[in-house]
């Protein structure tokens, strides 16, 4: 094996992401003395600008945080404000707000699987290169994607930043006739979905393990999406669970001096949230299809391989395309499309899952019902400082197996991030590499 000293890898702007970010890595003979994800995009000040609004806007506005994922942030932002009203929704409409949200995890998941990941195991630098080799396998995810924007744009108003969304439920709720176009195309979907787990199943995984705890809501019925409590599988085994009023109290946020986004620890641990997360702490509570669909995929009962977290995905399309035809067939449009939420003052925590993991929302509202305080913890800043740790482990592997070169060093680090967030990764090869050596 040849050493070329030390070397610094500089991939200077993120292609296609949400946000703006940098990936700076420097490796001296075999050890990695430093591995930064910078995220450089200017502060967006949500939280501040959110301070002195009234309690039905925050719904509206945290939506515009992220366009792939806005019924995630409508979601806890609903269950937040709720909360601090001391109101509950009606059943009915909580099957609405979970059909949706599975809308969202099936076009999101959908995008991520075949045009962002499997460029990655399939040999392509991009979703365009795969669809000359695998057109059909592309137009299979186009189609799911396309049947979670359906349901997005029946509930939602509208596929990107749902309008239809109001604190308590909905502004207009459909009738029973007009969901029934939404079945078919579901049950065409519900094929593709199995079809992408036995695509992704095989794929050619690299040998690697996540040395983290994860954190996840979990709910003692189903598989958590829209309403869960945080629960964590330690990596020595070992369980907690927590009440979405003491996030705070568990995962401490913390400004590092090389990204504008908030790094975060668990109980002063690096942890993990997404996929991989949600899996292990609450796949056995995955439809039976769902869970056929992970057996089949050998993906046993905790997976700690962060490149098997698109399987993970893939599984989570069958689950919420069986739930989403599941709410169908039981639906009876609710006596009200949303219940009144008068303003009090208050506190209160809201937490759900987005596709890339647990998003929780916390608002204090003054007797007028004005937001006098706002807090947004996003899964990817929590994940921030943990695939900062993964690069490390991920290079040195590398590095104990042969000798790299610098470009191959830049294609496994973008591999590993891709891994963790499709909305940090979201883009199938990165731009404008520099390599400083000395």
């Amino acid at each position: 094996m040849s050493h070329r000293g030390s070397r610094v890898l500089r991939v200077g702007s993120l292609a296609r992401v949400e946000g703006e970010g940098s990936l700076h890595l420097r490796v001296t003979g075999r050890e990695v003395e430093e591995a930064q994800l910078r995220i450089y995009e200017p502060p967006r000040f949500f939280e501040a600008f959110l301070r002195g609004r009234a309690h039905t806007e925050p719904p509206d506005i945290t939506a515009r945080v992220c366009g792939i994922c806005p019924v995630a942030y409508q979601m806890s932002a609903c269950r937040a404000i709720e909360d601090a009203c001391g109101v509950s929704v009606d059943h009915p409409v909580r099957e609405l707000r979970r059909l949706l949200y599975c809308g969202e995890w099936i076009e999101s998941h959908a995008l991520h699987i075949y045009l962002l990941h499997a460029p990655d195991f399939l040999g392509c630098d991009s979703a365009v290169d795969l669809a000359r080799t695998e057109r059909a396998a592309v137009e299979r995810g186009l189609r799911l994607k396309q049947a979670g924007n359906a349901i997005l744009e029946l509930l939602g108003g509208r596929a990107i930043h749902p309008v239809n969304v109001r604190l308590g439920g909905f502004h207009r709720v459909p009738a029973g006739a007009e969901l029934r176009p939404l079945e078919e195309r579901l049950r065409r979907a519900a094929d593709d979905a199995w079809e992408t787990v036995r695509l992704v199943a095989g794929f050619d995984f690299p040998d690697a393990s996540f040395d983290a705890d994860f954190l996840a809501l979990a709910s003692p019925t189903t598989y958590a999406v829209e309403d869960g409590t945080p629960a964590v599988l330690r990596t020595d085994g070992g369980r907690a669970r927590f009440p979405v009023s003491a996030f705070l109290d568990h995962v401490r946020e913390e400004q590092v001096p090389h990204s504008t986004a908030l790094h975060s620890r668990l109980d002063g641990r690096r942890h993990l949230t997404g996929p991989l997360a949600r899996y292990a702490i609450g796949g056995h509570r995955l439809s039976p299809t769902a869970r056929e669909a992970a057996r089949e995929a050998g993906l046993g009962t905790v997976c700690r391989n962060p490149y098997r977290s698109v399987l993970v995905r893939a599984v989570e399309v069958v689950h919420a395309v069986d739930e989403a035809l599941r709410i169908i067939a039981a639906y009876e449009p609710p006596a009200r499309p949303h219940v009144d939420v008068p303003p009090r003052q208050g506190t209160g925590h809201g937490a759900t899952e987005a596709p890339r993991g647990l998003l929780y929302h916390r608002y204090r509202l003054d007797a007028e019902g004005t937001v006098t305080d706002a807090c947004l913890v996003p899964p990817t800043a929590q994940n921030q400082g943990a695939i900062e740790d993964d690069l490390v482990r991920t290079v040195e592997r590398v590095f104990a197996e042969g000798d790299p070169t610098d470009a191959e060093l830049t294609r496994l680090c973008e591999r590993a991030i891709r891994n963790h967030d499709p909305c940090i990764s979201c883009s199938a090869h990165f731009l404008d590499l520099t390599i400083d050596r000395s």
